[in-house]
């Protein structure tokens, strides 16, 4: 524009640009966009209003020729997520990505502040395991890679590698809530929030191979309504204070305004759940079957049944939950569990109160695994507990409005992919 050059600079901290004037005669010749550069100037106001810098002086640190160099991002054209996600290595630098990358980090710290004024203290439970909490076999092994290891810490007679180092087997976690069972017998209310792992052969748009999970164990809990009053607290406060925060990213991303956030989360028994999925068939793809899951489609059902607001589903038959939950007292064949379903995801939160009697648990626990310390959690000094765990990834898929649960994460991994 006549002897001035303009350019836009972000320095990551803000999905806001800086804009920058240039005088013509200090341009650098390889200045292209996507270069990064070292600025110097005054800072001063544009006739708009905004702050602009105008430039004494100006350094390309790295160059980026877009036509010749095969930059995959051209400027000023408009990209969808599957094709930025080819190339993980670059997407941070898109404004959407790099939006989501602040939220995201804003929603971690806004988690462990909300749990802190909660009272909870955080605990780093081991991402290496002997115990598949969920029983589902959905596991990676963890082994050496060197032959030369494995060779040397053979004992006589053990045929399996994957027992060697260890002298057991030993996985990725799918979950640390075990391990705050036997903290939370300590330090009464705890939390771990970290990376977990599952080996499902899926590529849909809610599962990951790695994704975070925030995990709450609570001491003396006995009833399933106080762990739903938890839930429910740390969804909203989190959320209002992600709005409170995070605006600016939150409108850079168009993310949708949770309609939800003033109104009581629903209540449903696993009975009445599938009761209104059943009146309901002739609107569904997939019929729903007493005393099984629910599939995806039936949970976002039950959602919009509630009129957009999460639900929680609670009473679910024992048979197709995990050992560790507590039969409710009024109908053994129900345990005191949990699901919360939201808007775009599904199930958001399971939880349980834990089964804290010990002969019971004895004849549940699973005939692989040795779990013997986890029943000596009910024999010394026992009290009763309860908790939850929220996927974090999901979260912000509920709360940002992102159909794809990979475009949540840094460098997503899935069955087939881990390229990075």
């Amino acid at each position: 524009m006549k002897d001035n050059i303009f350019i836009d600079v972000s320095d990551g901290s803000t999905c806001e640009m800086l804009q920058v004037v240039l005088p013509k005669t200090i341009t650098p010749d390889d200045l292209r966009y996507g270069s990064s550069v070292s600025v110097e100037g005054e800072l001063a106001l544009a006739p708009s209003g905004r702050a602009e810098l105008r430039a004494t002086e100006v350094h390309v640190i790295g160059a980026c020729n877009v036509l010749e160099d095969g930059y995959p991002f051209a400027p000023r054209k408009k990209y969808d997520s599957d094709y930025i996600r080819q190339y993980l290595h670059l997407r941070p630098r898109t404004r959407h990505f790099s939006s989501l990358l602040r939220l995201r980090d804003l929603a971690s710290v806004m988690i462990a502040d909300h749990l802190r004024d909660r009272e909870f203290i955080s605990v780093h439970t081991p991402m290496l395991t002997s115990n598949d909490c969920e029983g589902a076999g959905e596991v990676f092994v963890v082994r050496p890679q060197s032959k030369q290891v494995l060779e040397s810490m053979k004992k006589e007679g053990q045929k399996s590698e994957d027992d060697i180092y260890f002298d057991t087997t030993t996985f990725l976690t799918v979950s640390g809530q075990l391990h705050l069972e036997a903290v939370a017998r300590a330090l009464t209310r705890v939390y771990t929030f970290g990376p977990t792992f599952r080996a499902e052969n899926s590529k849909s748009r809610l599962h990951l191979s790695e994704f975070y999970m925030l995990e709450t164990e609570i001491a003396f809990l006995t009833c399933i309504e106080e762990l739903i009053e938890e839930v429910e607290l740390l969804v909203k406060r989190v959320t209002e204070r992600m709005i409170e925060k995070g605006i600016s990213d939150l409108r850079a991303i168009d993310a949708p305004e949770p309609q939800w956030l003033n109104k009581p989360f629903g209540r449903l028994t696993y009975e009445d759940a599938f009761n209104v999925l059943n009146n309901h068939a002739n609107q569904l793809q997939q019929p729903v079957k007493y005393g099984e899951a629910f599939s995806k489609e039936h949970e976002l059902f039950l959602v919009q049944h509630n009129d957009g607001v999460p639900v929680f589903v609670i009473n679910w038959p024992k048979i197709i939950k995990p050992f560790y939950m507590k039969e409710c007292t009024e109908d053994a064949s129900k345990v005191a569990a949990l699901d919360l379903l939201v808007p775009n995801v599904g199930e958001l939160v399971g939880g349980s109160i834990r089964e804290d009697n010990y002969e019971k648990l004895q004849l549940k626990l699973p005939i692989t695994g040795n779990l013997s310390w986890y029943l000596d959690l009910r024999k010394y000094g026992n009290v009763p507990t309860g908790g939850f765990g929220m996927g974090f990834d999901r979260f912000l898929q509920c709360l940002l409005g992102i159909g794809n649960i990979k475009d949540t994460v840094p460098f997503p991994r899935w069955p087939h992919n881990c390229n990075l």
